[in-house]
């Protein structure tokens, strides 16, 4: 036995020292290379121990292929030297990594230059300003003007290098400044026909004036007879020469047509009615035209009139700071009618001597600037834009920037809708070929290339994004710190839809002049069109008004979706009428304020007193018996008893009766009132009924046209 066991061990350890090898370290590893050398020698000791008369019959090496702890076994599962299977190790709890794996070397990231944003600074720039004077003008570092023009792919080594007046204008947005561009003179000045606004408070005969120098009827087709849009025409006076006019809105909604009208002018005709005398609007006008430095010419209309009184205007507007000519100013003076042509020649004369004082002249050649006076959407056309241009030669086909939009001009018109190839100075024309619609009082630049122009446009949607989120920023700082001071509001989302941008504009500052401190009026959504499906789907979804100004009615599909999901299309052609419509649902709408208001007022003649009551009916109490001598008194009323004219004692009406009969509210005569908790009641005092009412806001209306909610 003992034999055999030795003879186990030593086939066993030549198994091992078969199975294994050692490395430099003496770590011994299993080697996979060794397994046909260990099959060798188990198959050639099987056989020799067979010759020697030993028989391996427990010893058979099996499911080799298993691993190397299968050597080990045996009936008596034995250990075999070199052979331990390794401890099995304390489980260590991990603690939790706080940083996050670093899967690449960390490199550090390349330096910017910092530049401080001012948003209320304006610089202006030109064509062929170099870096150092926009680093001056703006404040900013050259290096960084450098590294902006970099990253725009333009290369600038110098700092006295120029640069035109686009990129200028697009690293100076990267700073974050406002810019103004400013147009150099250069170039052949031609003398160019005069811009002349007309100007005036509603209903004095403004469009009327230009009907009869036109010799047409333009009043007879505006909604109401007012005008609700800027116009531009080119008239041809009876001497031959050509002025162009701006006919403006008078009504006080329209205030910022006015001013953009006043900006493009070369002459301002101030329209007063001679029976109306100066009116808000007139004032107005007088200012817009002041602001602009532009000379005005006055026109008292409707002098044919009854109760037309002149020299009543005269002293009215001489009051107002106005110098006229009468009075050794320089302000000229004509008096006209507008429908029988009384003195228009006069007012003819006025005007070319005033333009030939003025010494007008343009610049025809080189690219053009215009100014937008109305934008529109046409659905055959597309985005439009009317627009006069101020010098230079604006010709079709070239890459135009109008605002934050850009194009290439497909076509452009005049006032009378004809196609024409170029475009003069103080010549209205309709831009068509934008790619979206502009802002009414945006100036159109002509650039090179159709590169530049979504560049210009690209970053100046960028910079009024900025402004618009800066401006939400401080407009909630503003509200969170009066938060406290002013009570909620009820809000009324509402979807501004108009023929023109100007109308859109103009309607949505309107209906937000008639934001309450119990309304807020939220302007959800602006467009030019018609309403469309998309503004119901709108309008559900956040519970909102559809405005429609000067728009045409909506198809039917539309109309029942509107109806059925309970929503307020209100169209109208009248400024006026719209805003009373929108005031009216405004006050319906406000929550109205609690107010406490005496509702009647009686006398106490006389005490009676109920004794020895039982203990289920209560103590004992007091009963006035009054006279009600004013208004009227209510159950749910609180009682206020006064004596000598101070208040003793305050609270609510326990019980009040008249003639036995239990009463909710009482008219003047005598009843019997008991108040809780009291019982201090003298002949002669005096008890007031006092009662809770919401008190709702009103829409107030001017007569010059403004309106606004009054709480």
């Amino acid at each position: 036995m003992a034999w055999r066991m030795l003879r186990r061990k030593d086939v066993q350890a030549g198994l091992v020292k078969l199975a294994f090898r050692t490395d430099h370290g003496g770590t011994k590893h299993f080697s996979s290379a060794n397994l046909g050398k260990l099959t060798q020698f188990v198959h050639s000791n099987r056989l020799q121990g067979a010759a020697n008369g030993t028989i391996f019959q427990h010893y058979t090496i099996r499911n080799f292929h298993a691993g190397v702890y299968m050597l080990a076994w045996s009936r008596k599962k034995e250990d075999v030297v070199g052979l331990k299977a390794p401890k099995k190790e304390k489980r260590v709890k991990r603690e939790p990594r706080t940083q996050a794996p670093v899967e690449a070397p960390y490199v550090a990231p390349k330096t910017k230059i910092t530049i401080k944003s001012s948003p209320d600074k304006i610089v202006e720039i030109f064509d062929g300003m170099t870096l150092h004077d926009l680093s001056r003008r703006s404040g900013a570092a050259i290096s960084a003007l450098q590294s902006i023009l970099a990253d725009l792919g333009e290369r600038v080594e110098s700092e006295f290098d120029t640069i035109s007046i686009d990129l200028a204008e697009l690293v100076a947005m990267e700073i974050g400044v406002n810019i103004r561009r400013m147009h150099t003179g250069e170039g052949v000045a031609e003398p160019r026909p005069a811009v002349v606004t007309v100007m005036g408070h509603v209903d004095h005969g403004k469009t009327s004036l230009l009907d009869s120098l036109r010799q047409t009827s333009v009043a007879a087709k505006e909604a109401g007879g007012i005008t609700q849009h800027i116009g531009a025409f080119v008239v041809e006076m009876q001497s031959g020469a050509s002025i162009t006019f701006l006919d403006t809105p008078g009504h006080a909604a329209f205030s910022a047509m006015r001013a953009r009208g006043a900006a493009v002018t070369d002459i301002v005709v101030l329209v007063v009615a001679a029976d109306d005398g100066v009116m808000p609007q007139t004032l107005e006008a007088i200012s817009h035209a002041k602001v602009a430095n532009v000379p005005i010419v006055v026109a008292i209309n409707k002098c044919d009139k009854s109760g037309a009184d002149p020299e009543r205007v005269r002293i009215q507007l001489g009051s107002e700071g106005l110098l006229l000519e009468d009075m050794g100013g320089d302000v000229q003076v004509v008096e006209i009618s507008a429908l029988s042509k009384l003195g228009l020649d006069k007012l003819e004369e006025a005007l070319f001597l005033q333009a030939d004082m003025m010494d007008l002249k343009a610049r025809t050649d080189g690219p053009a600037q215009a100014f937008v006076v109305e934008a529109r959407v046409d659905r055959g056309r597309g985005p439009l834009a009317t627009a006069i241009v101020k010098s230079g030669t604006l010709i079709s086909g070239q890459y135009i920037v109008v605002g934050a939009e850009w194009g290439r001009i497909r076509s452009l018109r005049d006032t009378a809708g004809k196609v024409t190839e170029s475009a003069k100075p103080a010549m209205p024309i309709e831009i068509e070929g934008l790619r979206g619609l502009p802002m009414a009082g945006d100036d159109v630049v002509v650039v090179d290339s159709e590169e530049r122009a979504r560049m210009l446009s690209q970053g100046r949607k960028k910079k009024q994004e900025k402004d618009r989120l800066r401006k939400i920023d401080e407009d909630m700082t503003e509200e969170a710190e009066i938060a406290d001071e002013t009570p909620e509001r009820v809000e009324m989302p509402i979807i501004v839809k108009a023929d023109v941008q100007g109308s859109v504009q103009a309607v949505t500052d309107a209906l937000r002049s008639l934001n309450s401190p119990q309304v807020f009026v939220n302007i959800v959504h602006v467009g030019v069109g018609p309403v469309s499906e998309h503004d119901i789907d709108l309008a559900q979804a956040c519970r909102a008004y559809i405005v429609g100004f000067n728009v045409r009615n909506p198809p039917s599909a539309i109309t029942q979706g509107a109806t059925q999901a309970n929503i307020k299309i209100l169209l109208h052609k009248v400024i006026y009428h719209l805003l009373e419509e929108m005031g009216r649902l405004i006050v319906e709408k406000a929550p109205g304020t609690a107010e406490t208001q005496i509702s009647g007022e009686a006398e106490v003649l006389n005490i009676f007193e109920l004794k020895g009551r039982s203990k289920s009916k209560g103590p004992d109490i007091k009963i006035a018996g009054c006279r009600i001598t004013d208004g009227h008194f209510s159950r749910s009323g609180t009682m206020r008893l006064l004596r000598s004219g101070d208040v003793v004692f305050e609270g609510p009406c326990a019980s009040l009766k008249r003639e036995k009969q239990d009463a909710d509210t009482l008219d003047k005569g005598d009843c019997g009132l008991v108040i809780e908790d009291c019982d201090d009641f003298q002949v002669g005092d005096t008890i007031q009924c006092l009662e809770q009412v919401m008190r709702k806001p009103k829409f107030i209306s001017t007569q010059s046209g403004a309106v606004r909610i009054e709480c």
